[in-house]
């Protein structure tokens, strides 16, 4: 049987706190290896549905927020998929920006799959992105962070 390719769209947001610090979530990848990696809140954008709709329905479902001002997407990433379990084989993200006081988020709007893949869930510093030896995701954070960070300085 021939592998048939599956392109999906996601919006993530890079949630910062008001001292720079950003959530992330620990979570099982999609591959039988059972490796987590750290990731920004969002998700797939569903059909019927833009990068913005999706960057706001993804927030609340995965921390309760609503009502969060994103603005315009800060970067776009295509991206291919590795994980063996994936459902699909590539990818374009759109990632969003906020920034909120720090608040304890809500796992009340998770999906099935989110109560079983998310392990843990933390706001990190840059510092502590730049030194962690554990796996995030994409490979581009610690760089999308240190840009947003320096260009809420010039505002």
């Amino acid at each position: 049987m021939a592998n048939l390719h599956h392109h999906r769209l996601t919006s993530r947001v890079l949630l910062f706190d008001r001292d720079d610090r950003f959530l992330l979530f620990l979570t099982l990848a999609p591959d039988a290896s059972g490796v987590s990696r750290w990731l920004t809140p969002g998700g797939g954008v569903d059909p019927g549905e833009d990068h913005e709709a999706a960057a706001y329905r993804e927030l609340f479902e995965e921390t309760g927020l609503t009502g969060v001002p994103l603005g315009s997407p800060v970067w776009a990433h295509d991206f291919d998929v590795a994980w063996d379990s994936a459902d699909h084989d590539t990818g374009h993200a759109e990632f969003y920006t906020a920034v909120v006081d720090r608040f304890a988020p809500s796992s009340d709007n998770w999906t099935d799959d989110e109560k079983v893949e998310v392990f843990e869930l933390r706001w990190w510093s840059l510092d502590e992105l730049e030194a962690t030896q554990d796996r995030f995701e994409p490979a581009e954070l610690v760089e999308l962070v240190r840009r947003t960070l320096a260009s809420k300085e010039t505002q």
